[in-house]
C-alpha cells in the first residue's frame, strides 16, 4: 500500500515532464537560438532539441508503465499488442522513412530541382528521421517486454512529430528552400495527423474491447456461481 502512495504523484510528474522537455522549448524557445544557417551546429542544436524530449518521454513512459502495473507486485502484467496493430504501425512508420529518402534520392540524381544540398536536408529532416527511428525501437521494446505503454507510445512520439515537421517547415522558409522540400514536409505533416487520428480511434477501441471482455468474464463468474 505504501509503495501505491508513491505512484499518485506519477499522475502529474510524468506529464509535466513531457511538458517541460517538448512543448516548452519546441514553442518558447526562439528559433534563431537553436537555428545557425544551413551548418553542423544547427544539426547538433535540433538534435539536442529532440533528445531533451526523448530523454522526457522515456521517462513518462516509464512512470505511465508503473502506474499501469497492478497494486500487487507478485501478479503478472502483460499486455500484448495484437499483431495487425503492429504491422500496421510499422507500415506507417516505414512510410515516413521511404518519402523523404525517396525526395533526397531524386534531388541527388538531379530528378527535382533546384537541387537541395545534403546539410540543408539534414536540417530539415535529419531529427525527424532519427526521432523516427528512436520510436520504432521504443515500440518494438514495449512489444517485446509486453509492457501496458504500447498503445500510449506512438501518440506520444508522433504528437511531438507534428510540432517537429511544423518546425522544419519554418527552417525552410530561414534557408529559401526548394517548393518540393517545402510541400514534402507539410505532405509529412498531413501523414502523420491522419496516423495519430488512427492511433486515438485505437485508443478508443481498446476501452471498448476492454470494457466488453470485462463484462464477459463477470457474466461468466455469475454464471459459474
Amino acid at each position: 500500500m505504501q509503495f501505491q502512495y508513491l505512484k499518485w504523484p506519477m499522475w502529474l510528474l510524468g506529464p509535466s515532464l513531457l511538458l517541460a522537455t517538448g512543448m516548452v522549448p519546441t514553442l518558447w524557445l526562439p528559433v534563431s537560438s537553436i537555428f545557425l544557417g544551413p551548418n553542423i551546429a544547427s544539426l547538433l542544436s535540433l538534435t539536442g532539441l529532440d533528445c531533451i524530449f526523448n530523454l522526457g518521454a522515456t521517462l513518462f513512459l516509464l512512470m505511465a508503465d508503473s502506474c499501469a502495473r497492478p497494486k500487487n507486485p507478485t501478479e503478472a502484467c502483460s499486455s500484448k499488442a495484437p499483431f495487425s496493430y503492429q504491422f500496421w504501425n510499422m507500415v506507417a512508420t516505414i512510410t515516413g522513412f521511404i518519402i523523404p529518402l525517396m525526395m533526397l534520392f531524386g534531388s541527388i540524381k538531379g530528378f527535382l530541382q533546384p537541387q537541395l544540398p545534403s546539410i540543408s536536408f539534414a536540417v530539415l529532416l535529419g531529427p525527424y528521421l532519427l526521432l523516427l527511428s528512436v520510436q520504432m525501437l521504443t515500440e518494438m521494446l514495449t512489444w517485446h517486454w509486453q509492457s501496458p505503454v504500447w498503445l500510449v507510445t506512438p501518440v506520444v512520439y508522433e504528437a511531438y512529430r507534428i510540432l517537429q515537421l511544423m518546425r522544419a517547415l519554418k527552417l525552410g522558409a530561414e534557408l529559401s528552400a526548394p517548393a518540393w522540400i517545402v510541400h514534402t514536409i507539410r505532405g509529412l505533416v498531413c501523414w502523420w495527423v491522419l496516423i495519430l487520428g488512427v492511433q486515438f480511434m485505437r485508443v478508443a477501441w481498446y476501452a471498448g474491447f476492454t470494457a466488453r471482455t470485462r463484462q464477459q468474464e463477470s457474466s461468466a463468474f455469475a454464471d459459474g456461481n
